[in-house]
């Protein structure tokens, strides 16, 4: 990894590497190929964030499975504010299916309180939530992250997929800000 980085007006230092990145994706693809054996869930990427753990985990499910997107805004510069926005709804059934929610961080739960009603109200066979990130000092809605890449402190980061006003997704390490 390299050394600290400026991304617009802040100064980000390395944190979670592409390689324990890359480890961490494999081992939860083993675990959720052996949970789903026989089975062909739906995994329900939200946007923008977590294109590209969704692309990274795709190629080491071993099991039938799809994806589909949903795009939701809850982000302006370094903090949320406090609204999630829906910009593209789900145009898949999910009635009767295995949903798999694909986070890239969940922090306070906001995002997924809003959406996952309206998941549990078409009735699907089962739900779960994959993220790759979360924060548990943050959690302020009632939501259970069933499949965890790494727990994090309350700290902003960018990269692999985290932005900062639109900059720094395409960085494959995870950066956190300089205090």
């Amino acid at each position: 990894m390299s050394d600290t980085i400026t991304v617009k007006d802040k100064q980000f230092t390395p944190y979670i590497s592409a390689d324990q990145i890359q480890l961490r994706v494999r081992e939860l693809a083993r675990q959720i190929n052996a949970d789903y054996a026989g089975k062909a869930p739906l995994f329900i990427a939200i946007l923008n964030g977590s294109f590209m753990f969704a692309a990274d985990l795709f190629k080491h499910l071993d099991i039938d499975c799809s994806v589909s997107f949903v795009k939701v805004a809850s982000y302006k510069g370094t903090t949320s504010t406090g609204r999630v926005i829906n910009l593209i709804g789900l145009d898949e059934m999910i009635k009767d299916r295995d949903i798999i929610i694909l986070e890239d961080i969940v922090d306070t739960g906001k995002t997924l309180s809003e959406l996952l009603p309206d998941f549990y109200n078409q009735n699907p066979a089962s739900l779960r939530i994959l993220s790759l990130l979360t924060k548990p000092s943050c959690l302020k809605y009632n939501v259970e992250v069933n499949y965890v890449g790494f727990e994090i402190p309350n700290e902003f980061i960018i990269g692999y997929g985290l932005d900062y006003d639109g900059l720094a997704r395409n960085l494959k390490d995870i950066y956190q800000i300089v205090a």
